[in-house]
């Protein structure tokens, strides 16, 4: 392989020669976009130069070293530059690193290493190319790819050397809006000189929004530093002091949103490009990549609208779920459509970033939807709830049914057909019995369960099972919601009802745990051992047989009960607590260091069921004539209210039946060689389970790197429009409140956290505690390993588009930056919320 290549002669599929900046620009050069001429150094050349073996294993600063020091071959320095030469007579030209794992479309690596510009001179060339080198083992470089999961001995460095734009005016263009996700919005930071003003944060810039043809939203800059080059050689950062006029005419903004577009088109997905004018008016584009943040949209037909609810938020799970969890749940969403809806493949139910969304554009569309869905959400997931309603006035989701009598003859057809009205008529007369018959079902489950498929098991075993059990549960808040009209209530009251609730499975199993810690605690051999170990050696000894009998044989009878359940628990993938009790045996360890009577969770239990018993009487007596009532209804609610767990327990229960009959599979699949490990068959789906030949390993590996990758995102939408727009983040940024002593700046990282503030001046040791929130004049990429325990950031400099709010997004921290006087005007303590939705700083005061 040659050391050096024409820019012409490469294309998207030589990342491994040219790194991922070189790859995207042979590209767009061979698309026929106005790209720079230039050519690459490639990584056969870093790897002449570098010894790379063993460089992974030295610290940073030795790696680098080793770089600069070494010599470079003479047939290396010939070719490099006689390819400076066919530029030019001492061209001007940026040399800009190019890593193999950069610009990729999970992990930007935005200015993780080096570039330098208005390079002139064949040995100032030569200098520059080996400092890019030696820019790969950077202590920002190295954090950024440990932080992204890339093994550093895997990463090769090419470099780019380009004709430099001698620019009028340059910027940053990102095909979709990265704040609110919005993908047919292109968002563009723009500021005289060269461009590295505003990708480094270095410069307040101007700030245009473009949708389709019509530019939507201008916000000026002041633009008060010029970033230009010398004469000779390198740059300079001059203060030309505050300018509000704009640096771009709408026709050139229009102009960069049409080159946007077809870039976008090239590569068909949103990129984040670096681009510049140059003195003349002509428009160069200098660099393209995937935006790595935006949240992936479900597969949908183009045009059509649709609103999509995500329902593995909803359960409290931001962590991706596996192959075969979504699979499960995809049996049970079909089951539930063809039993409510007759059809199966309306269910609803799609995925996206390895989460479970649902759609909800019909129930949106629909009077008798809206009024019921949201409701239902107050409960579970309020800010979904809110989310929506926030929508009713999109003309898009204009209503298409108003009458209420669909909905009311199929719920009426449900009703008769699983019995609901004499289900809740003998729950009213005798609560008692309608628990044990709800109750009874769990072991009907298991035994219909043992005669099917893990399909069948999971159509016929869990959603035809639930309108048995759930309206019993209903008429308990049924019978709340009728006590709240026949008495007056303040608020909390009926809340307080709620307290301890009996004929809860999982408080039962709560309570079991902690009996299990009171049984070891009165052994004071088994107090020592638990005090005495680790989690891990506990876990170990638990395993080997080995912990003393009380524990021993209590864990193993709790287990025994409840081992079907684990964090997380819908994911069928993941481990049950009897395949991995690390979870338990810590929260034991942990019991057995609770010292206050009153903290017990078996008193704090009997103190809720009292102060409930105690409400319920106030209450009655405060209703007078209609006291008996009133007491009737609460009595069973405290009954009945309960059983809200039982039928997401029943499903939990099956998943732990149906788990060890899929890890059995697993065991044949890697005894026969196609799978590497046997709990890879969790990364497949149940087709591919029992599939009889083949190599299931690639499928895994791949599954498995993107699961990792998406464990790693740490913003999920809760609601998400099949234009990719987060209607959370709009609604925020349109309607946030602006208060006496808020600190404006741009939206840069959607999302919002309250913390104590750091401000820090300087990154070079300086130290953030998990969760604080950086504040900080601008951020260059020397800044970013501080994000990876940040809560938030806050600059005073840069624009939605500058790397500290790129890293920021990818790292899923809120971000506001172009914030006037932030580090005068916040002092390190404050407490402070950042709304980077909505672009605003607000302080606090302490203990507010």
């Amino acid at each position: 392989m040659p050391l050096v290549l024409d820019l012409r002669s490469i294309d998207a599929t030589m990342l491994a020669t040219v790194g991922g900046k070189a790859a995207n620009l042979g590209e767009l050069t061979k698309a026929g976009l106005p790209v720079p001429h230039g050519f690459y150094v490639t990584t056969d050349a870093y790897r002449t130069i570098s010894a790379t073996d063993g460089l992974a294993d030295l610290e940073p600063a030795k790696a680098r070293r080793r770089i600069l020091e070494a010599a470079v071959p003479g047939e290396l320095k010939g070719a490099i530059l006689a390819a400076y030469a066919g530029l030019g007579d001492d061209a001007a030209v940026a040399v800009r690193s190019s890593a193999t794992a950069e610009d990729l479309p999970f992990a930007s690596f935005a200015g993780q290493q080096d570039t330098y510009l208005n390079v002139v001179g064949a040995d100032a060339v030569l200098d520059a190319v080996r400092h890019c080198w030696a820019s790969l083992w950077t202590d920002r470089a190295v954090s950024y790819r440990e932080s992204n999961g890339i093994d550093h001995g895997s990463v090769q460095l090419a470099v780019v050397v380009q004709r430099m734009v001698d620019s009028a005016v340059s910027g940053v263009l990102f095909t979709a809006n990265p704040v609110t996700g919005k993908r047919d919005q292109a968002v563009i930071d723009a500021s005289p000189g060269l461009g590295e003003a505003v990708v480094s944060g270095a410069v307040n810039p101007d700030h245009f929004v473009v949708d389709g043809e019509e530019i939507v939203e201008r916000k000026l800059g002041d633009k008060r530093f010029l970033i230009c080059s010398l004469a000779g050689g390198g740059t300079e950062k001059v203060d030309i002091g505050e300018n509000r006029a704009p640096c771009l005419t709408d026709r050139q903004i229009l102009q960069l949103a049409a080159l946007g577009a077809k870039v976008q088109a090239h590569y068909g997905s949103p990129q984040d490009t670096e681009w510049a004018i140059d003195a003349q008016g002509v428009l160069h584009l200098t660099q393209s990549r995937p935006i790595t943040t935006l949240f992936p949209v479900p597969e949908h037909a183009a045009d059509d609208f649709r609103v999509y609810f995500c329902f593995s938020l909803a359960q409290g799970l931001e962590r991706p779920i596996t192959p075969a969890g979504r699979a499960a749940i995809r049996e049970i969403a079909g089951a539930a459509a063809g039993t409510i809806i007759g059809d199966p493949a309306s269910n609803g139910c799609t995925e996206a970033g390895g989460r479970i969304f649902l759609d909800v554009t019909n129930v949106l569309r629909s009077r008798t939807g809206r009024a019921f869905f949201p409701r239902v959400l107050d409960v579970m997931e309020a800010r979904s709830a809110q989310v929506l309603r926030g929508l009713y006035d999109d003309p898009r989701l204009a209503l298409t049914q108003t009458s209420p009598w669909p909905a009311v003859r199929r719920v009426a057809r449900l009703a008769r057909r699983f019995h609901a009205p004499s289900t809740v008529l003998r729950a009213l007369a005798d609560p008692e019995a309608a628990v044990r018959r709800a109750r009874s079902t769990e072991a009907r489950v298991l035994e219909m369960a043992e005669k099917r498929s893990i399909e069948e098991a999971l159509r016929d075993c869990v959603v035809p099972v639930l309108p048995t059990v759930a309206p019993t549960a209903l008429v308990g808040f049924a019978m709340l919601g009728l006590a709240g009209r026949l008495v007056r209530t303040e608020p909390g009251e009926l809340q307080t009802v709620l307290r301890s609730l009996p004929n809860n499975v999982t408080t039962e199993m709560d309570l079991d745990l902690w009996n299990l810690a009171r049984s070891i605690r009165t052994e004071r051999d088994a107090v020592d051992v638990f005090q005495g170990a680790d989690v891990e050696e506990l876990v170990a000894r638990y395993r080997a047989g080995e912990l003393p009998p009380v524990a021993q044989d209590g864990l193993r009878a709790f287990l025994g009960q409840w081992g079907h359940r684990a964090v997380a628990e819908i994911d069928l993938g993941l481990p049950r607590w009897s395949d991995d009790p690390t979870h338990i045996i810590g929260v034991v360890r942990n019991y057995l260091r609770l010292s206050d009577e009153q903290a017990r969770p078996d008193a704090v239990f009997a103190g809720g069921a009292a102060e409930a018993e105690a409400m319920i009487e106030r209450l009655a007596r405060r209703a007078k004539g209609r006291g008996g009532l009133v007491r009737f209804a609460l009595r069973r609610t405290r009954l009945l209210a309960g059983l809200r767990e039982y039928p997401k327990y029943l499903a939990i229960t099956l998943f732990g039946t149906l788990r060890a009959r899929i890890a059995e599979r697993g065991t044949e699949l890697h005894a026969q060689g196609r799978l590497d490990a046997a709990p890879d068959v969790f990364f497949l789906d149940f087709e591919e389970m029992r599939s009889t030949e083949g190599n299931l390993r690639r499928k895994v590996t791949v599954r498995k790197e993107e699961y990792e990758r998406e464990m790693r995102r740490r913003h999920i939408p809760r609601v998400l429009l099949s234009d990719g727009t987060e209607p959370e983040a709009t609604a925020h940024a349109q309607a946030a409140p602006r208060v006496p002593g808020d600190l404006a700046g741009t939206a840069a990282s959607a999302g919002e956290i309250t913390g104590h503030a750091r401000v820090v001046t300087d990154p070079v040791g300086a130290h953030l505690e998990p969760g604080e929130i950086l504040v900080a004049p601008s951020t260059d990429p020397g800044w970013t390993p501080l994000f990876l325990t940040a809560g938030g950031l806050v600059m005073e400099m840069g624009g939605a588009n500058s790397h500290g709010a790129v890293v920021a997004r990818e790292y899923g921290i809120p971000a506001v930056v172009g914030v006037p006087d932030a580090v005068t005007r916040i002092g390190t303590g404050d407490v402070i919320t950042v709304d980077g939705s909505a672009g605003v700083v607000r302080a606090h005061q302490e203990g507010a």
